[in-house]
């Protein structure tokens, strides 16, 4: 049968990625989570609870308590007891699940609610949810990308953006150096002075897309550079340069109030994605930009018309985690967050290890080693510690990296103790 054929094709391409060090392997399978005091009270800790460990997470068939170092839950809303006891009451008001795509009859309140208040929370005139970031930067370029459109993308965006380019078949599509401002003003310059492309298609639109938090590295796009570089050449394209920001790390997690790249570059984009799945706890993704671009979207873009939205339940848990962090809890949230980061990055500069700095939770440990890599989180999951560890070619080689993602539910005692675990590989590694 076929089957066999493609049976045999999946093995031999699994072996390859096992090869390069790209397979990921099996995955861990959490089954119970030991949640503090402090957390069931919705609190922060208290001073002689920081010295005690934050929540450690079982794995299934494994009876050792693990600290998780590699989750996105920044602020710790996903296990906040009023968002928990939001989406409960959502359930029982609502269902476990919405029954039907959008337009047909899954549209309920709290979906409405919390496109409201997204649009609110970022001052921009309408918001739009799907089931998930992935799917909104899927759903959002190709709407937006025709056949006189150029694309402009960093280097080491999200794979998201990479494959909704090329799913799209844009006019043309240019990539700049990682941050690399003076080749991204080349590239728009280039283009201004003669707007066609290779092919003698004339560029009309163009679309400059960025990462907000680059999530394997912690650091961010210069959202402000990019907007005056923009601004310089836009008049040079029939339909302009539209800027667009998938700040789905930053949002909840960077800014003074949370509100991403956009609040600490002090700018704003055209368009701008996130997550409801990363700092705020819950499930989905979103856009928010004008109001005319959203109902176009609504009509047009295939992951949002024939897909399911989130549950309601979800909706209104997400609305929740939104009015927490825009309190002054999430104030101390964010607060403690970046005083967690900042002590983990000085422990990791203070044993010699290479990092990225940044204010942002992602804190990568740069190996530049694909052994040692591997090595070094076989010794954390020894020592009950889950990190990821990112090897080529899921990053360029020599970049080889441990990515630490720090959250507002670690205590001082967590923290401390992944610094003396590494320091004793460094003492193990040298003997």
């Amino acid at each position: 049968m076929s089957l066999d054929q493609l049976n045999s094709q999946c093995a031999t391409k699994l072996h390859e990625l096992k090869e390069m060090g790209a397979r990921k392997g099996a995955e861990k399978v959490i089954a119970k989570i030991a949640v503090p005091d402090w957390i069931k009270r919705g609190q922060l800790p208290t001073a002689s609870e920081d010295q005690d460990f934050g929540p450690r997470h079982f794995l299934m068939g494994d009876e050792n308590a693990y600290l998780l170092m590699n989750s996105n839950s920044y602020l710790g809303f996903s296990l906040h007891p009023e968002v928990i006891d939001a989406e409960e009451k959502g359930v029982q008001d609502y269902g476990t699940g919405p029954g039907a795509v959008r337009f047909i009859s899954g549209t309920y309140q709290p979906h409405i609610e919390l496109e409201q208040r997204l649009a609110e929370f970022h001052s921009r005139e309408s918001a739009m949810i799907y089931s998930a970031a992935y799917a909104v930067v899927m759903g959002v370029l190709p709407a937006l990308i025709n056949k006189n459109t150029l694309v402009v993308s960093d280097q080491l965006n999200h794979n998201s953006i990479i494959n909704a380019i090329r799913l799209s078949h844009p006019a043309g599509k240019e990539i700049y150096k990682h941050l690399d401002m003076g080749e991204l003003e080349r590239i728009l310059g280039t283009y201004a002075s003669n707007n066609e492309n290779q092919n003698d298609v004339k560029i009309k639109r163009v679309l400059v897309v960025t990462d907000g938090i680059f999530s394997m590295r912690g650091d961010h796009a210069p959202l402000n550079e990019i907007v005056d570089i923009c601004r310089k050449y836009e008049s040079n394209f029939d339909d302009g340069i539209i800027t667009i920001a998938d700040d789905s790390h930053g949002i909840g997690a960077f800014g003074k109030t949370g509100r991403g790249t956009e609040e600490y570059t002090k700018c704003k984009v055209d368009i701008l994605i996130a997550t409801l799945g990363k700092a705020l706890g819950v499930n989905g993704g979103y856009i928010t930009t004008s109001a005319a671009v959203v109902e176009y979207l609504r009509e047009t873009s295939p992951f949002y018309v024939y897909s399911n939205p989130i549950t309601p339940a979800e909706a209104v848990a997400a609305k929740k985690s939104l009015e927490i962090l825009d309190s002054a809890e999430g104030l101390e949230r964010l607060n403690k967050l970046r005083s967690l980061s900042a002590r983990f990055e000085e422990g990791l500069t203070e044993l010699g290890f290479e990092t990225i700095p940044g204010e942002h939770a992602v804190t990568p440990l740069v190996l530049r080693d694909t052994k040692k890599t591997t090595q070094l989180i076989e010794y954390l999951f020894k020592n009950k510690i889950l990190a990821t560890g990112l090897n080529y070619p899921v990053v360029p080689k020599g970049d080889e990296e441990i990515r630490f993602q720090i959250n507002a539910n670690h205590t001082l005692a967590d923290i401390d103790y992944i610094i003396k675990v590494l320091k004793d590989f460094l003492d193990y590694s040298s003997s």
